[in-house]
């Protein structure tokens, strides 16, 4: 996994260094639930930044590369209640219909626009694992952030609006994993996250709900740029995302 992330770092910075100045540099890393693209997506950004200092031979440089997770566009535990079957809503939060992704591609589409120097800090929300719902305008875009590495379950689902935001994408990049691994992953994380109280509950839903999306994910996939396979390495350990 070491291997391929260093490769990663290096292609994204070589392309990088082609685009304009007024351009941002955009890449979607996707993956079913419990894959690593978390973890995947937040390492290269930080080696970016990383790489962008050292080069700049100080560590007061503004960072080149954010990430933004999809986290941030679950709907609201209020809007799942609102829906027809809120039950229903609720047990299958995590799926593609709970997610707010017209709101998504319309950050995409602000971060696309031209840099100018009148050119302002936007902003994209986060998720607070604690109240278990969004925070808005949480997660800032500085004009200086360049690059951006987004992160979530359908960033390369072929269906609308995900289509429109793979679009808009230079990089379209997916995280593969075996099914079994990905649920060893997620029974302790939902256990440690209070989704559920149980390993065993936590394993029902992960087969019930998680697997389900990722079978979805899987099977409606656009073409991507590229495949990591995600592996436990000593040296790199993938969060249970």
């Amino acid at each position: 996994m070491e291997d391929q992330v260093n490769r990663l770092v290096e292609k994204t910075w070589a392309k990088f260094q082609s685009i304009p100045s007024s351009e941002r540099f955009l890449i979607a890393v996707s993956g079913i639930p419990g894959s690593g693209k978390t973890t995947l997506a937040s390492t290269v950004t930080k080696r970016l930044n990383a790489l962008y200092s050292g080069l700049h031979g100080k560590t007061s440089t503004p960072p080149i590369a954010g990430f933004v997770p999809m986290d941030g566009y679950h709907l609201t535990r209020a809007q799942l209640s609102a829906m027809p079957d809120p039950k229903h809503a609720h047990d299958r939060r995590g799926a593609e219909f709970t997610f707010d992704g017209d709101a998504f591609v319309a950050l995409v589409r602000r971060v696309r626009e031209p840099l100018t120097p009148e050119s302002q800090t936007l902003y994209a929300p986060s998720f607070d694992h604690a109240v278990k719902d969004p925070v808005q305008d949480d997660i800032p875009i500085e004009p200086t952030t360049r690059i951006l590495v987004f992160e979530g379950n359908y960033l390369s689902l072929d269906k609308e609006p995900w289509r429109t935001a793979a679009e808009l994408m230079d990089e379209l990049w997916f995280v593969d994993v075996d099914f079994e691994t990905a649920r060893k992953r997620l029974v302790p994380r939902h256990v440690k996250a209070g989704i559920a109280p149980t390993e065993e509950e936590a394993d029902k839903r992960v087969r019930e709900n998680d697997l389900v999306n990722g079978e979805e994910i899987v099977n409606k996939r656009l073409e991507v740029h590229e495949v990591i396979v995600s592996t436990d390495d000593e040296g790199w350990k993938p969060e249970a995302q």
